[in-house]
Parts: structure tokens; sequence; C-alpha cells
């Protein structure tokens, strides 16, 4: 005789204040343990024989699910499969059937009245808000699902000093729910009302992708020299460049720093990524050219004109530094900050020990190159020779 395994389903429901689909009222109907929000259990027709487990604490609700011997239903908010219970109740073994309603972000951009397909989603729940806020400082159109101490008032607080347009949306799903525009400051100086989504927009248009979320990854990096508005070769060159990138790891949730920009093609390549970037220098003909290299771009840059290290003061912690000019003072200051990569360039060898020895000091793991690039060039007849560029020394610090 063979005995079959049967095994029971979780039916998670999701719940925007909408009739249910009739199957998921069926699953409700027949349950045996429902668990839930305390406001999702007041607002649905629970059955008499069901047992009631309130989630506050999710893993003892998780563990009632498990141990239970019978038909379950999950309640939540909005798609549970977004941003929701659905993946953790599948990280503790258990198998689920998900009946979702409107997500908190599309209920929240239908209010707004907007579309957002080129939207990009993250959530500060439950994590470190640094790199949803970071997303906010460097992409054009941002969703952020919030949570208590990660709400609007401390996102907007976080986006000061960057040009940006809030919608909050609050109590989505209730009768009285809304969505109230704002600058960053006017979000941090109130109090919201939960739950809540903020939209955080730029004021230029966000690309038109074919994905969502869109990819903000470029298609090619360590750009030519040309393709920057520069002086007198006062420039990254393209070598130096992408080995830099290789290094500094700029992504979506990062905050990069690059110290004496310059024309700010590292600032600019590394904002391609969807790094959130703020570039430095003390000559404001440089913190021009490098707002116009952004501008030509598409990309966020942040330009603060002054001498490092004293202007850094009050700045967001970077995750990733790259600094092109400052010499030792810089490097350890930053060094200092805990960045989890620092990449330095150096045009003198004899410069070379200070810098390595900061970073040590500062327990980064050191690497370093010395980079004598020879590209191609044309001759009159046609043939091909190689010029060499001026050698760059690169040394790196990794956490």
């Amino acid at each position: 005789m063979v005995t079959r395994m049967v095994t029971r389903v979780v039916t998670v429901i999701g719940v925007d204040g909408r009739p249910l689909a009739s199957w998921a009222a069926a699953r409700l109907a027949e349950a045996t343990l429902v668990a839930g929000a305390a406001r999702h259990l007041d607002a649905l027709p629970i059955p008499r024989q069901a047992e009631r487990v309130v989630l506050g604490n999710v893993t003892a609700g998780v563990r009632a699910l498990a141990g239970h011997d019978g038909p379950a239903v999950v309640l939540a908010s909005g798609d549970p499969g977004f941003f929701g219970l659905v993946r953790l109740l599948r990280e503790h073994g258990l198998d689920v059937e998900v009946a979702p309603a409107v997500s908190s972000v599309a209920a929240a951009f239908g209010l707004a009245g907007l579309n957002w397909d080129d939207a990009v989603v993250v959530s500060a729940h439950g994590r470190d808000p640094r790199r949803a806020v970071n997303a906010c400082r460097a992409l054009a159109k941002v969703a952020v699902l919030t949570a208590p101490g990660a709400g609007p008032a401390e996102i907007g607080a976080a986006l000061r000093g960057w040009p940006r347009r809030l919608l909050v949306a609050e109590r989505l799903g209730a009768a009285d729910q809304r969505v109230t525009p704002c600058t960053p400051e006017e979000a941090a100086g109130r109090e919201w009302a939960g739950p809540s989504v903020v939209l955080c927009l730029a004021d230029g248009p966000s690309p038109r992708g074919w994905a969502a979320p869109p990819n903000p990854a470029p298609e090619r990096w360590g750009l030519p020299e040309e393709r920057f508005e520069h002086r007198d070769g006062m420039i990254t060159k393209a070598e130096v460049r992408a080995l830099a990138l290789a290094h500094l790891g700029p992504r979506v949730g990062d905050l990069v720093w690059d110290l004496g920009c310059g024309s700010g093609s590292v600032a600019v390549e590394a904002a391609r990524f969807g790094a959130a970037v703020v570039a430095v220098d003390r000559d404001p003909a440089q913190c021009d050219r490098t707002r116009r290299n952004a501008a030509a771009y598409g990309v966020e840059v942040r330009v603060v004109h002054g001498a490092a290290p004293g202007c850094l003061a009050g700045l967001p912690a970077p995750d990733a530094v790259f600094v092109g000019g400052g010499g030792r003072g810089v490097v350890s200051h930053v060094a200092a900050l805990g960045a989890r990569a620092v990449v330095v360039a150096l045009a003198a060898v004899d410069r070379l020990p200070a810098v390595r020895d900061a970073l040590a000091t500062a327990s980064y793991e050191v690497g370093g190159v010395s980079l004598a690039a020879s590209r191609f060039g044309a001759l009159p007849d046609g043939a091909t020779r190689l010029v060499a560029a001026n050698p760059v020394f690169l040394v790196w610090g990794h956490r």
C-alpha cells in the first residue's frame, strides 16, 4: 500500500477594500484559521469556526500556520506577492496560492493619475532606508514603500538638497485615502498617516523603457574623452575610468562621491549605472562643466563647489568614493567614513605610498596598478602606430 503525502496550501488573499474574487471568498468561508492584521480581520467576514491570529508578530503567525491541520487563510494588504508575505511564507516552507489585490504602488500611482511603467520601486520596510533614499536621489521616478521610522518625513529629510517633488499617498485602501504633493522639506516637517507610499519625481522626464522596472545600467562605459566637455585634457582617461568604475561598483541604491571631479566624467558614468552621485571641485568652471556633462547624458549629479575635505561636512555618507585630487588628507578623511570602496587616481608615483598607507591604516584591503596605455594611431600611409598616454597610478581599497 502506497501512502501519498498531502500538501496543505495556505491561501493568501490580498485586501484593498474591493470585494474578494469568488474563489478567494470561498477559501475564506471554509477556513479554520485566518491570520492577518487586526484591521483586515475586522473588515472581512471571518467564519465563526475559524481561529483568528493577529499578525503583530509575523514569526509567531507563521508558526501557527505551519502547525495548523486544516484550511488556512492569510489576509494581507494589496498584492502579497509584491514586497509582501508570500516570500516569507515560502521561506518557511509553506506552499501558497495567492489572490492578489491592487498593490499599494499601483494604488498610489493611480490616485496620482500617473503611469508607472517607467518607475523603479524600492522598499524601506524592514531594510536600511539609505538604499531607498539613494535611488530617489539618482532616478527620475521612484516609488518607496514606507515603514515606521522610514516614512515620508524621514525620506523627505534625507532628500534635502536634491531637486525632487514628492507625492505622498496616505491611508491607501481606506475611504479617506489621499495624495499630497510636497517638497522634501515640507514632507520632513509634518506627520503622515499610514499605510503610505512616497512617489519621488524629478522635474525631467523619466526614460521610456520596454521592461519594468527599467534597467539603468548603460550599454557602454569607459566612454572616450571626446564624449565629454573638458578643458586642456583635464579628464580621467577612458582606460583609467573603466578600471575605476570596476572597483567603485556603482549601482542603484549606492551613493558615490567624485572628489576633484574636473569635467565630472567619473561622476556621470557612475550615475549612468543608477547610483546617486555627489561631485566636488574647488574650481567653479569645472563644476559648471560637470553639470553640463550630466545634463547631456540625462543623469542626476549633485555638484558641490568647494575644497575637500572641508566642504564634505553635512553630505550624506558615501558607499564608494573616487578621489581624483586632494592628496593624502582627503584620502584619510574619506577612508575614515567607512565606504566599501575608495579609488584614488595619482599622476605621480611618489604620492603612492602615503595614499596606500592611509587606506591600510583605515583597515582597507589595498591594491593598485600602473596604467600605461598605448592607443592606436594612424600613419600617413594608413599603417597603425602606438600613441603612448601618460601613465596613471590607480590605488584602491575595499572592505
